[in-house]
């Protein structure tokens, strides 16, 4: 009785085994793909250290050992979230010194910032920020669980490469205004105006495969793309989809030259720009086009990540897959 038992639950096991995986693919089959010029705004958990300032013939941040990048989480014992936060612990001072806690390396370190008094004023030497915002394009909507994911790379604080640390963030309205031309060895780059009160969703993560939150307007779901596989992937035409001029998203022509399946890199796909009408706009691809899907047999395989610098007509792109995966971490 006992082996029949046993055998009958290594039965159930082998059959939850074989069906668990098809339950593990949240995302679905089916998406929208984006294209849409976005505007976004991040804020940082801490502020950043973006570089120093002379004080009175000396550097207070350098002294400190301080370094940009470095994030400051803590000061005189309150935690730190914002730049009002670091004004707030310097007012309580009355001057002093700050015993500062800041994060390098992902590790904890602690020093003493020395405030200066000049001309009346109480200085750190350090230029902080604590959001960036900026323009990208949408790549996804999930139809079914409503998380979206845009740029298929990391924001990173300008001065020093730092990746920002979400605390909390939006993606809104951008209408493109005008095109800076890519040419060899400078990219160009999408200007546009944005409306920062036309919010299209929340930020909940910042990774090297993207940006990724929930889509809170309502979503079209006139058109949808079926998730590609990497082996769907061909060496062939394909299209990408983005905007060049107000918000009218746009499909142009491109080549695929070569794919991987490198799930560490947001550089699986090199794909040359065929299209007249881009390359006369654009000279290629530009900055602000980071995100923008691109389509195979009427299928979504990636979207647009980077800028081939000495043959802008060239770029690469992320894997669709890994986007959605990472959107469902």
């Amino acid at each position: 009785m006992f082996f029949k038992k046993l055998k009958s639950l290594i039965a159930m096991f082998i059959v939850a085994t074989f069906i668990m995986p098809q339950s593990l693919l949240a995302y679905s089959k089916y998406i929208v793909a984006g294209g849409e010029n976005i505007g976004l705004q991040i804020n940082n958990n801490g502020i950043i250290v973006a570089g120093f300032y002379k004080v009175q013939d000396v550097y207070p941040g350098k002294e400190a050992a301080l370094q940009k990048g470095d994030t400051i989480i803590e000061s005189n014992g309150t935690a730190v979230r914002s730049i009002d936060d670091f004004i707030n612990t310097i007012k309580d001072s009355n001057g002093q010194n700050l015993k500062l806690v800041y994060v390098r390396n992902n590790n904890k370190e602690t020093t003493t910032l020395n405030l200066i008094m000049d001309e009346g004023v109480v200085k750190t030497g350090l230029y902080v920020k604590d959001m960036i915002s900026g323009i990208g394009t949408l790549t996804f909507i999930d139809p079914n669980t409503k998380l979206y994911g845009a740029l298929g790379h990391e924001v990173l604080e300008t001065q020093s490469g730092t990746m920002i640390n979400v605390k909390d963030g939006k993606i809104y309205n951008s209408v493109v205004t005008g095109i800076d031309k890519s040419t060899r060895g400078d990219p160009g780059a999408k200007n546009a105006n944005v409306n920062s009160n036309d919010v299209y969703g929340n930020i909940i993560e910042n990774t090297t495969s993207g940006v990724f939150g929930k889509y809170t307007k309502q979503i079209n779901e006139d058109k949808l793309y079926e998730v590609a596989d990497y082996k769907d992937i061909k060496t062939d035409e394909a299209k990408i989809i983005t905007v060049l001029n107000g918000e009218e998203k746009k499909e142009y022509s491109i080549n695929i030259l070569k794919v991987n399946s490198d799930k560490n890199s947001n550089k699986n796909i090199l794909f040359e720009v065929t299209d007249k009408e881009l390359i006369d706009k654009t000279g290629g691809i530009v900055q602000g086009m980071s995100g923008s899907p691109i389509i195979q047999d009427d299928k979504i395989i990636g979207a647009v990540t980077n800028v081939v610098v000495n043959n802008p007509k060239r770029g690469y792109a992320i894997l669709i897959t890994s986007m959605l995966e990472e959107a469902e971490n």
